[in-house]
């Protein structure tokens, strides 16, 4: 790892860096859809013939600073065309550009045949999946509902957890260590009707980008990636209805100008309703989701624009009269976008989260109440000092209240006692600079440094166990058991009851070979404060969040990650190939018998371990033709180990490495679309993983006339490997070019072959053979789906 210090002397070695050169200028400005104003992240504008250019931001905003002269400024977007505009750079200039999907003609603007990529192989960032809304709306997926979650999981260095899972794996990591955000908000479940849908409206999307490795400075707080998704602003332009009608669910959005075009607005809905044709067919059992999205922007002149997005979301189950539950997250985001001059952009942004869920035990008299709300404030400040450095600042402070469960009695005769876990709280606090600086034509490096403090704060008793041991290992029984408690401290609100601090350095690098390739190398370290509790592979809705604290110390990574990048037969084809190593300190893992629930001294069931994940991942992509898709493929292994340490005894697995439960070592996926004409288009996927590790009874024995069954080692066995097909066809019927109203059939069939893929194999007894039986069970077989889709 490269010592902090020094990473520190590079950023400010970089920060003071002078360009004394002739008189220089700035350009900026915004890049926009044409069709409906929709700012575009991610698009390439630069000086054509110079290596002076910018990518947009999350906001569409560029700058450029170059020496004065005459130039064609060239604007490029994956699948849009591309322009070119003759400018004479004589003093500073604002320019905004609106582009097409469309070939067309803009004033001074020149559409050009040849779209440019070559800042994406000059860019340092590696380990960066992007993917387009209408790349993602071509892929086949489970019950016909379009899928964010879903999609990523097809690309290299990503894996379910397990069929019909929203949660999700990168690089060997856990679900819990991935980093979720809806327009800069925290999204602590993903998941609708346990995973069969994620909670993304695509018709609410306009950008998913996902962080593998080489997570820029500006985020923390989650060790494995960032997942960053962010909502549309809403149709500048024109008002517009989309939506879906399909089998087990409907959604409908509406967008369009407001406040006399100086913004605009965004509502969509979804909801499903299979739960009524079971009512009605008398099945007593239901379960049924919806979500809300809304979104709305001002422009307060020409430098100023404030932007308010929200999201909320439910899941009901009803399990016959007695027991009902329910579970959703909650957030909001109020942001000032600010220009301070055509070199220096802001943002700042308030945000509030929230993650709840509740069972209702009807025939008991009781429900139990569990919760999860931060409140977050970011300042990014970002500076395009000249053409070969930008500069980017921020902070940002998240105060976290967890409410780990709470029962409360339901009626006035209920013989349940009211009890209440104990709630904590916490402060994560963060500080960023870095760099991006074009050392030569060839070499561009980015530094980053983030400091991390976080306050576990006061407000409740915390247990003092004899020796500091809160779990201790019993000779005799051979099992780890409860420490003995020897008295509690209670903390007062105003009081710390613990605090860390990290330095968290990141650094990237990128050698362009020549105009179609480079080579890129990467390293971060990162630290996560917040912990999942939860001994199942994949987000469930019971799952509960916990702090750091006097037990529990935050996990510590260190990712190193080396690529090659090309682009070839004229940018129609590209290949990415990518090797990692990484590692994770205060990994915790779950003693055997480990009880989670209702638990307020959850440190008397885990011991404190380590991870690592290493791999190769190949990614070879089709971007232009009728024919279009990627071929990914990662060959991996991802262990953890947990010794007994101070607590005694051998530790999980005797101390020795055993596959972490989200390891696969071969993934791969094949992801194509055809458009063989105006009305029809056609998608598949391809996928084969290895089966993910479990642990089997090895034997048995017999006490006192009881079968007691024998473990093998922690996942040492696994699952049977997971393969399917799908195939999806949209049919665009007649439509005459002045009707306002399209639509689309979409047909797909999810598994086609009908694979009974093992989500889980459990052990027993047959009662009446009395001979020992395995059963698998399986989610889904073949699914066929059929949605018509609107837009008006």
């Amino acid at each position: 790892m490269m010592h902090p210090k020094l990473l520190c002397v590079s950023l400010l070695l970089l920060l003071s860096v002078v360009v004394t050169a002739q008189e220089k200028f700035a350009i900026s400005g915004t890049v926009t859809d044409a069709s409906n104003g929709e700012t575009l992240f991610g698009a390439s504008v630069f000086l054509e013939g110079t290596t002076s250019g910018a990518i947009t931001n999350e906001y569409g905003f560029y700058s450029i600073t170059a020496e004065a002269g005459d130039y064609n400024l060239i604007v490029s977007y994956v699948g849009y065309a591309t322009v070119s505009k003759k400018i004479s750079l004589n003093s500073n200039q604002k320019i905004d550009f609106e582009i097409s999907e469309a070939s067309t003609e803009l004033d001074e603007v020149l559409v050009i045949a040849e779209e440019s990529e070559r800042l994406n192989i000059k860019s340092p960032q590696m380990s960066v999946s992007k993917l387009k809304l209408e790349t993602i709306k071509n892929m086949p997926v489970v019950l016909g509902e379009v899928d964010i979650i879903k999609s990523i999981q097809l690309l290299p260095g990503v894996t379910s957890g397990a069929e019909g899972s929203a949660g999700f794996n990168v690089r060997g990591g856990a679900a819990d260590q991935n980093l979720v955000l809806l327009d800069e908000a925290i999204i602590y479940n993903t998941s609708h009707l346990f995973g069969f849908f994620s909670v993304f409206n695509a018709d609410a999307i306009k950008d998913v980008k996902l962080y593998k490795g080489g997570i820029p400075a500006r985020f923390g707080g989650r060790v494995s990636s960032v997942l960053d998704v962010r909502q549309k602003d809403g149709n500048s332009k024109n008002f517009e209805l989309n939506g879906g009608i399909g089998l087990i669910s409907s959604r409908l959005s509406a967008e369009g100008p407001l406040f006399n075009d100086k913004g605009s607005f965004l509502v969509a809905g979804r909801g499903s309703y299979a739960h009524l044709f079971l009512q009605a067919s008398g099945e007593e059992n239901a379960a049924y989701f919806y979500d809300l999205n809304l979104k709305t922007n001002y422009n307060i002149d020409k430098n100023n624009k404030l932007y308010l997005s929200g999201y909320f979301g439910r899941d009901e189950f009803n399990f016959g009269a007695n027991f009902n539950s329910g579970y959703g997250n909650t957030s909001g985001n109020l942001r000032w976008n600010h220009i301070f001059s055509d070199r220096v952009f802001s943002n700042l942004s308030f945000i509030y989260s929230d993650y709840d869920y509740v069972l209702d035990f009807k025939s008991f008299d009781f429900d139990w109440i569990s919760e999860i709300t931060n409140y977050n404030i970011k300042y990014d400040l970002s500076y395009y000092q000249s053409d070969r450095l930008q500069l980017d600042f921020g902070l940002n402070a998240i105060y976290y209240d967890f409410n780990p469960g709470e029962i409360n009695p339901t009626s006035p005769n209920s013989s349940i006692n009211p009890l209440v876990l104990d709630q904590k709280r916490a402060f994560e606090n963060g500080l960023y600079a870095s760099a991006e600086y074009e050392v030569s034509d060839k070499l561009t490096a980015t530094i980053g440094l983030r400091y991390s403090y976080f306050i576990r704060n006061g407000g409740q008793p915390i247990t003092e166990y004899e020796n500091g041991l809160p779990i201790v290992y019993n000779e005799t029984l051979g099992v780890y058991e409860e420490g003995n408690a020897i008295g509690e401290t209670n903390y007062a609100k105003s009081e710390t009851i613990k605090t860390y601090g990290n330095l968290e350095p990141r650094l990237a690098l990128a050698y362009q070979l020549n105009e179609n390739s480079s080579i890129k190398a990467g390293y971060s370290h990162t630290a996560q404060y917040i912990h999942l509790l939860s001994n199942t592979l994949s987000v469930t809705p019971l799952d509960v969040w916990t702090p750091s604290g006097s037990f529990i110390k935050p996990q510590l990574s260190d990712q190193y990650a080396i690529g090659y990048f090309k682009n070839f037969k004229n940018k129609s084809y590209s290949l990415e190939i990518e090797t990692y190593y990484k590692t994770v300190a205060n990994r915790i893992d779950y003693v055997d018998g480990s009880d989670l629930i209702g638990q307020n001294t959850i440190e008397t069931e885990i011991l404190n371990g380590e991870l690592r994940a290493y791999g190769l991942e190949f990614l070879f992509r089709k971007a232009k033709g009728d024919f279009t898709g990627w071929l990914a493929y990662t060959i991996s292994k991802a262990e953890q180990r947990t010794p007994g340490g101070a607590a005694g005894g051998p530790g999980i697995n005797n101390g020795n490495w055993y596959y972490a439960p989200h390891d696969r070592t071969h993934d791969l996926s094949i992801t194509g679309s055809y458009k063989l004409n105006n009305k029809w288009n056609f998608g598949a996927n391809v996928i084969y993983q290895t089966g993910r590790p479990v642990t089997y009874p090895d034997g048995q024995y017999t006490y006192e006339g009881l079968n007691i069954a024998n473990f093998s080692d922690r996942n040492a066995s696994r699952l049977t490997d997971y393969h399917r097909i799908d195939v999806s066809a949209t049919y665009v019927p007649n439509r005459k070019p002045e009707k306002r109203w399209k639509g689309e059939w979409v047909f797909g069939i999810y598994n086609i072959y009908n694979r009974r893929n093992a989500a889980s194999i459990s052990f027993g007894q047959n009662r009446e053979t009395g001979a020992n039986e395995a059963t698998r069970t399986a989610i889904f077989g073949i699914v066929p789906s059929v949605s018509y889709n609107f837009k008006f």
